[in-house]
Order: structure tokens, then sequence, then C-alpha cells
């Protein structure tokens, strides 16, 4: 009797295990890589995009995916929906850390950043990053600089929102972030800490943008990603822009991945009027 209520117990035990391994899947697979020098942007070099999906098995779908990003934001592949209703935002202060992951700057929010609704779906803010030039493009014009703000469901959803940047006056929220990323230049150290930062400084258009479903931009290249891509354009300045290539180390001018099929996915333009 006494073996027979130990069985039960293990077998209870084992159960309760299984059940939390499953319902609290871990984000490696759905997040991107932690460190990016195992890749770059050489335009056919051996580490370069086109040969992303043949490096590593777990990355075989930067390579046959079918909706993968970024892609062109064309006139005639745009389907215009009129609303007035804005993306919803709820960001608040929190502590964040500057981190070079090889190729870009990221800046990881270390706790309760905030979050946003799409579909019902809640999606707490993570981290965000640049790119530059610009990975996203509207009716084939590539932009200076793009930053992405990736967020994730407790389910391991993602969702990117994207701000497009043309050379102009300084970024308000670079500009705070500028000495942390400028030590990073002369010494060896990865990380940067920066305090608490508000994610509502950055500025975007929550009334204007686009949005489709694609894949990250790194490897692994996860798909079913929901982007939102801000409609207006802001600005970034020269320095600032060289500022996060200098800081990664990389010596690459750019670290955007090409422009891929977008194999007649829809693409959604949200706005008061829908004009483009």
């Amino acid at each position: 009797m006494k073996n027979m209520k130990s069985n039960s117990i293990l077998s209870l035990g084992f159960v309760l295990f299984i059940i939390i391994i499953f319902s609290h899947p871990t984000s490696t697979k759905a997040q991107e890589v932690e460190d990016e020098r195992e890749f770059d942007y050489s335009k056919g070099g051996k580490m370069g995009p086109e040969k992303w999906g043949a490096m590593k098995k777990e990355w075989s779908i930067c390579s046959n995916g079918k909706m993968q990003s970024p892609i062109d934001m064309s006139s005639r592949r745009v389907e215009m929906v009129v609303s007035s209703k804005k993306l919803y935002r709820s960001y608040k202060a929190c502590n964040a850390t500057v981190r070079n992951r090889g190729h870009d700057i990221m800046l990881q929010w270390e706790g309760d950043a905030g979050s946003i609704i799409i579909n019902n779906t809640i999606y707490a803010l993570k981290q965000a990053h640049w790119h530059s030039p610009s990975e996203h493009t509207i009716n084939g014009k590539r932009y200076d600089m793009e930053l992405h703000m990736v967020h994730l469901s407790v389910d391991n959803k993602i969702a990117v929102i994207a701000v497009l940047y043309n050379v102009g006056k300084s970024n308000h929220f670079l500009s705070k972030l500028a000495v942390n990323i400028s030590s990073m230049i002369d010494q060896k150290g990865m990380h940067g800490y920066n305090g608490i930062l508000n994610p509502k400084e950055i500025q975007m258009s929550s009334r204007r943008y686009y949005r489709y479903i694609g894949s990250l931009t790194v490897p692994p290249c996860t798909e079913n990603v929901v982007w939102t891509i801000s409609r207006k354009i802001r600005t970034v300045s020269k320095a600032q822009i060289k500022l996060l290539r200098e800081a990664v180390h990389d010596y690459a001018a750019s670290n955007a991945r090409p422009i891929q099929p977008d194999n007649q996915r829809g693409i959604l333009f949200y706005g008061p009027g829908a004009r483009q």
C-alpha cells in the first residue's frame, strides 16, 4: 500500500512536470540569436544572407521559408483599410541594458516595459535594435535606418514594430543612449548599463501603418511574425548612424538583410482615409 502511494505520488509529480514544461515554452527558438558573430551581411560571402539557411539546421527556414522578411511595401500590392483606430501601445519606464550583439546594438528592457495589443493578443516589449540602411522599403525606396521593437506574447508569438528614418535632425531617443554606445567603441566589453528608459520616448505614428505576416530578419528567421511598420518617416543624424555601426566592431558598412520575395502575401495599410 505504501509502495502504491509512493508510485502514485511519483506519477503525479511526473505529470505535473510534463504540464509545466509544455505550458511554459522557452523563447530560444522564437527569439533572435544572442550572438550575431555566427553570421554576417557580406554579399556573396561564406556567412552572408544567401548562406544563412545552410549554416545550421535550425536556420534552414532562412532559405526555404515562404514568409520571410523584409519585403517591399509596394502600392500595387497594398490593400487600404480605412480606420481611425490607433495601434494600441501601453509602454512604461523600465531598467534597460545596452548590448553589442555582434552586428547591431540592442537595447534590452529588464522587467515590465509595457506592451502592445494586436487582434486581442498582448505582446510584451522585450528589446529594440537598429539596422542601417533600412531593411523594409516602400515602393522600392530604402531609408537610412530602421528601428525594430521586438515584442513577445506569453505563448511565444512575436510582433515587431518598425520605424523608418532618413538623415536629418538628431534623434532624441538615440541621443540619450549616445554616451553608453560610445563607451563600447574603445572597450572590449559587450554590455553597457543605461538605467531607466521609457519606450514612450520612441516617436512613431500609431495612426498610419503597414501590417503583414513575415519573419525575423536575422537567424533563425522564425516565421509568423506580425510586422507593423509606421508610415511616418522620422529623422536621425549621420553621426548617430555612424556611431551605431562603429560600436559593434564588425567593420561592416551595413547590417540590413536584402529584400525577400513577398510570395503574394497580404499587405494592409491602416489609416484615416487609408491613403499612403
